[in-house]
């Protein structure tokens, strides 16, 4: 039975296609997990920012309370003035209350250092805000484009079978069935082509009888080397006697 080769490298080539497809229909999910991951990255980093505030505005309540303590203590000291007896206990109280009011100095500038701090995260904080709105309008797109992308590969990928489908029944079924053999040991790539008497694929040079038979014979030949089925692919200069021929 005459090999139909026409049939077979087309089947190769739609074979080689769709695996190409698949291959960028198959990146798709990592791409959009990836778009995912940048979209938690950018909440975390707000979410982040927002902790700082809360436990800054937790330590500034802190301290107004230490303050607000210490100053009723120094209330207490000073209405003890009026009721001590002797010069050493109106020194003892007096440094106390010194003290203590050093201790509300350095709260306060606390404080106000808190105050400053709080002033930055919010700065922070708006401007994760900005970045997070930006970068989710992006992300958006970058996912619908991604889901458009998706659409268009799986329509290639039905039309293409749809093709494989329709010449599957024009290649005679041993034929076909060595093609899948060949194709899924060999990586896809069943059929090699002859040029310069080589096997394009495998690089071995062609026996002279064996490449006699595959220019005169239209029979299925397998490479001695790599077991792929070759098919003859005329020279150019082949090729334009022929087509001049037919003229």
């Amino acid at each position: 039975m005459d090999a139909d080769f026409e049939r077979l490298i087309e089947l190769q080539e739609l074979d080689i296609e769709i695996r190409k497809v698949l291959s960028l229909l198959n990146a798709i999910p990592a791409q959009v997990e990836s778009i995912d991951r940048k979209i938690e990255t950018a909440a975390q980093t707000l979410g982040r920012a927002r902790d700082r505030l809360a436990q800054n505005q937790k330590k500034r309540r802190d301290l107004e309370g230490e303050v607000k303590d210490v100053k009723a203590q120094i209330s207490k000291y000073k209405l003890q003035l009026n009721q001590v007896k002797t010069n050493r206990e109106y020194q003892s109280l007096l440094k106390e209350i010194d003290e203590h009011q050093q201790n509300i100095d350095r709260l306060e500038e606390e404080i106000i250092g808190e105050l400053l701090n709080a002033d930055q995260i919010e700065a922070d904080i708006h401007a994760a805000v900005e970045r997070d709105r930006e970068d989710q309008s992006r992300f958006d797109q970058e996912k619908a484009a991604l889901a458009r992308e998706k659409e268009y590969w799986e329509g290639q990928v039905r039309e293409l079978e749809a093709r494989r489908k329709q010449i599957l029944p024009q290649i005679p079924a041993e034929q076909t069935a060595l093609y899948e053999r060949i194709s899924l040991r060999m990586g896809g790539q069943a059929l090699s082509p002859v040029t310069d008497d080589f096997c394009t694929l495998c690089h071995m040079r062609i026996r002279p009888q064996m490449l006699s038979e595959l220019i005169e014979k239209n029979e299925i030949l397998l490479c001695e080397n790599c077991g792929r089925i070759l098919y003859w692919v005329k020279k150019k200069d082949e090729a334009e006697k022929d087509a001049s021929g037919r003229l």
